[in-house]
């Protein structure tokens, strides 16, 4: 992963999350940010891949949780009250990772 495609990424995954819980969640976006990061859980499903990393790789329709499958799930799930933070959490963690396949 070159050095800018880096910086955005991991930026994204770890920033990001962060002011939309600071915008968006007043008193209970500690706790609602902590949620969003454990949404990273997401990426054991590198785990089943050969090699398990491959920065060439777009994880978006590869990884069984980066389905298009699996994220029509996570966005059903923000229909429901209890599933909501982390169905956004998921879904930025998969916009993330889409923006992956664009870097040349």
């Amino acid at each position: 992963m070159a050095g800018l495609q880096f910086l955005v990424h991991y930026g994204l995954h770890l920033i990001a999350p962060a002011f939309v819980a600071r915008r968006f969640f007043g008193e209970r976006w500690k706790r609602v940010y902590l949620v969003f990061l454990a949404t990273m859980a997401v990426d054991l499903d590198h785990l089943l891949a050969d090699p398990i990393f491959d920065p060439e790789r777009c994880s978006i329709g590869f990884h069984p949780l980066h389905s298009l499958e699996a994220i029509g799930v996570y966005v059903v799930l923000l229909f429901f009250e209890k599933t909501r933070v982390p169905a956004i959490g998921l879904l930025m963690h998969m916009a993330t990772d889409w923006q992956d396949c664009w870097w040349p």
